[in-house]
């Protein structure tokens, strides 16, 4: 899961793995799997980092 802003400053949790694409248009939109589609305050190389945090944390050994 990855937190992101929506315009009105409204803080959301999105599930990342549930991302299909994000595009700036120019704000970034976040296109999920589902069909929703959120506008947020967050650049799309932002929106794209976090989600890749979040892959590389999930998948990583739990002995290490």
């Amino acid at each position: 899961m990855i937190t992101l802003t929506r315009l009105n400053g409204q803080t959301l949790v999105v599930n990342a793995e549930k991302i299909r694409y994000v595009e700036a248009t120019p704000d970034t939109l976040v296109c999920c799997e589902s069909g929703e589609k959120l506008l947020v305050r967050e650049p799309v190389q932002e929106v794209v980092r976090r989600a890749i945090e979040y892959a590389r944390l999930i998948r990583r050994p739990l002995t290490e």
